[in-house]
This record gives structure tokens, C-alpha cells and sequence, in this order.
């Protein structure tokens, strides 16, 4: 793996521990400014489009403010760089839990594409994109009627 890979990669695990931390701070810094026709965008599962960097965060601290418990278990992980962008596909294997008086969890997994800008701040998150996955992989073990 390159070294601007694993960079990617560390800069991806830092999204996912803001997350689970409600770093709001740190999610602040992993984001790239709004510059030069480049907009920040986020796709969260199940929504429409976000954009612009301070409607990005505005929605990250909504999720944040309404979590109770998030756990991001990422698998399938693969990084490709070309020039200044980068991009990281993985699935988020997630587990959360609801806010009762019972302990209630539930679990889902999100397909998930983030894509980083070099800038002169260093690498930032331009661009995410999660789309929830509504049907087990293991669907296609099963033999097909003949």
C-alpha cells in the first residue's frame, strides 16, 4: 500500500471516531473548505444531498446531537489515489442503539464512498456517499431454481 493510501485510510478511521466520539471538532477539521467551484457534498443513508461545507457540518451535528450510541465496524476497504484525489469505497457495518430506558440496538450496513482533495491544508474529505444496503450479501449464496 502506498503511503498516501494508508494516509487516506487513517484520515477515514478519524471520520468514523468523530463519529462515534461526536467530535464535532475533529469533524470540522477532516472537511475540505468550499473553494474554487470545489462544494463540499455528503450523502447521508436515506437522505438527499448536502451541500456546502456548512450545511455538511450543520448535518453531522444533527446526527451527532440525536445519537445515542454508534459503532462503525468497516470491512471490504479499498483506496485509490490519482493525483490530489483520492477515493475510499468500504462497507459500514453498523450498530446503534436507541434512546429508551431498555437497551435496544440495531444493527445495518452502509455501502459507502468518501472522497478526499489534497489542499494546501493537507488531505480533507471532499465528498461522501452512503447508501444503505437492503438486502444480506448472502442472498447470493443461495442456489438459483432450475
Amino acid at each position: 500500500m502506498s503511503t498516501t493510501a494508508a494516509e487516506i485510510e487513517k484520515l477515514n478511521e478519524a471520520f468514523y471516531t468523530a463519529i462515534e466520539s461526536g467530535d464535532l471538532d475533529r469533524m470540522t477539521d477532516l472537511w475540505a473548505e468550499d473553494d474554487d467551484g470545489r462544494v463540499a457534498t455528503c450523502v447521508h443513508p436515506g437522505w438527499s444531498a448536502v451541500t456546502g461545507r456548512a450545511e455538511v457540518l450543520r448535518s453531522w451535528a444533527l446526527i451527532m446531537a440525536n445519537t445515542t450510541y454508534i459503532q462503525f465496524v468497516l470491512t471490504d476497504v479499498r483506496t485509490t489515489v490519482v493525483g490530489d484525489v483520492a477515493v475510499l469505497a468500504c462497507a459500514e457495518n453498523i450498530l446503534t442503539a436507541a434512546d429508551t430506558d431498555e437497551a435496544t440496538f440495531a444493527a445495518g450496513r452502509v455501502v459507502a464512498t468518501s472522497t478526499f482533495v489534497r489542499t494546501a491544508a493537507g488531505w480533507k474529505l471532499w465528498i461522501y456517499h452512503g447508501s444503505p444496503v437492503l438486502q444480506a450479501d448472502d442472498d447470493d449464496d443461495e442456489p438459483a431454481d432450475e
